[in-house]
Formats: structure tokens, C-alpha cells, sequence
């Protein structure tokens, strides 16, 4: 069977004596980087539309805030959602970050309470930011499944198709990248669809109504995407024959819809 050559890339873009950079980690760097940059953008362009959000300050204190948020969440929703009885059993290797396994519903509830601790302190109005931060979690989704393709893990289900590819320590039978479907659906597609919608003033008025579509882009998304994509070994298929990633996508999509609902109706009662 013809397929597509898997482009073997190292894990490890540069490596000194112990020390070593690896993609992955750098795809973290990145997004935080990239996100912060593309929030600081938006932010005066908002402002000078009359619907402000942040200051450049308030988006440079929070970089630290959402970097713990991501990492603490996203691994603690790996251990909890993923593979609870094996840290059960080995809890000292829970943080052994480098040994790799980050959840992005974790993350993103790492991020949701570090978006409510940081608006409480600094007394924002917490919508309106959420909104702005919404917009950019797609270039950390983009880069994420990018790092995801070149480790070589996260491979999707065997298949036939012309652009199928073998994955090493995947077996021998092609199978989807769907590393690469989710990058293109959950990051590139995702980031045009709210970038579109954060220029009509009407949609920014709508206080939570991009954070609202963000969840419910993404977890749709990730459902399509888990069609395509193996279950985690330990896990395999679970109610219904949805995987992990679907379920934890159901919420999502729901907490979405009461956003946006909300957003209407405080539109629809304002005097």
C-alpha cells in the first residue's frame, strides 16, 4: 500500500550535555509568547473602538498567570482524566512534565481560574477579558498539535486514505494524521472564525459571546477530530463508544451556549 513517508523529525531540537530543548516544550513557549503578542494587538484596537478589554500592563501580568494556569491544568488534567490509576499508583512521576502527557481541558480550566483570580484582583470586569483571551488560545492549539505530529504521538486510527502515514511505535499499518486535522481545524480555522467576528463591534459589545463560540468551535471540533484520532491505549472507547476527548468536550460546548445566551439576554433587558 502506497503512503505518505512519517517526516522523522528529533524530538529534541538542541541538546547540551543533560540540558535539552525539545519542540514540545518550545511550541509551549511560543503560543504563550505569540498569544500574549496577538492580545496585546487586539486590546488597543478594541480600545479604540470604544470596547476596551485590557491594558498592555494587565495582558503583561497575566502572561505569568495563564502560563501556570496552562502548565498546572494541563498536566493535572492528564493525571485526573487520562491516567488517574497509573499516578495513583507512581504519584511521584505526576509532574515529571518532561516525560510528556498535557490535557487541553485541563489546561483550559487552569486558565479559566487564573482568568477569575486575576480579574478579581485587579477588579476586571472578567467577560470582556475572557473574550480577548479567547481569540488567541488557537495559536497555542495550532502549535500544540504541530508538536504533537513531529513526537510522533497522538497518531490517528488505521486507514486507507491516499495521505495516510506510518507512525513509529504506531505498529506498521498507515493511519490518519490527525495531529495535523486538529491543527487545522482547532487552531488555524478556529483563529480566522474569531478573528472575523472580534472586528464586528456588535459581536465585542456581546460581553462573552467570543469566549462562548471559542468553547463551542473547539469542542465540536474535537469531537469531529476524535472520529479520526486513536483512544488513548488505557482507555479505549468508553460510553456509547465515545473516547475521553469527546466527553470532555460535551461541556465545553454547553458552557458555550449558556455564554452566548447570556450575552443576548443581558442585551435583550439593557435599557
Amino acid at each position: 500500500m502506497l503512503v505518505i513517508p512519517y517526516p522523522t523529525i528529533d524530538p529534541v531540537l538542541v541538546s547540551i550535555g543533560p540540558f535539552a530543548v525539545r519542540w514540545y516544550a518550545l511550541a509551549y513557549i511560543a503560543a504563550l509568547l505569540l498569544g500574549w503578542r496577538y492580545c496585546s494587538i487586539l486590546a488597543r484596537r478594541w480600545a479604540a473602538r470604544g470596547t476596551p478589554a485590557s491594558t498592555t500592563q494587565e495582558l503583561d501580568d497575566f502572561l505569568v498567570w495563564a502560563t501556570i494556569g496552562v502548565v498546572l491544568g494541563g498536566r493535572i488534567g492528564y493525571v485526573l482524566f487520562y491516567n488517574f490509576a497509573y499516578y495513583l499508583q507512581h504519584p511521584e512521576q505526576a509532574l515529571e512534565l518532561w516525560h510528556g502527557g498535557m490535557s487541553f481541558h485541563g489546561g483550559a480550566i487552569g486558565v479559566c481560574i487564573a482568568l477569575v483570580l486575576f480579574c478579581r484582583q485587579r477588579r476586571l470586569a472578567l467577560l470582556p477579558f475572557a473574550d480577548l483571551i479567547a481569540c488567541a488560545v488557537p495559536i497555542g492549539l495550532f502549535l500544540g498539535r504541530i508538536a504533537n505530529f513531529i513526537n510522533g504521538e497522538l497518531w490517528g486510527r488505521t486507514s486507507d486514505v491516499p495521505w495516510a502515514m506510518v507512525f513509529p511505535n504506531a505498529g506498521p499499518l498507515p493511519r490518519h494524521p490527525s495531529q495535523l486535522y486538529e491543527a487545522m481545524l482547532e487552531g488555524l480555522v478556529l483563529l480566522v472564525i474569531l478573528f472575523i467576528l472580534q472586528r464586528s463591534d456588535a459581536v465585542r459589545a456581546r460581553r462573552g459571546s467570543l469566549c462562548g463560540v471559542f468553547l463551542i468551535g473547539y469542542g465540536a471540533f474535537r469531537i469531529v477530530a476524535e472520529f479520526f484520532r486513536e483512544p488513548d491505549q488505557q482507555l479505549g472507547f468508553l460510553i456509547g463508544g465515545a473516547t475521553m476527548g469527546q466527553l470532555l468536550s460535551v461541556p465545553l460546548i454547553l458552557a458555550g451556549l449558556f455564554l452566548i445566551w447570556f450575552a443576548r439576554r443581558r442585551e435583550t433587558v439593557a435599557p
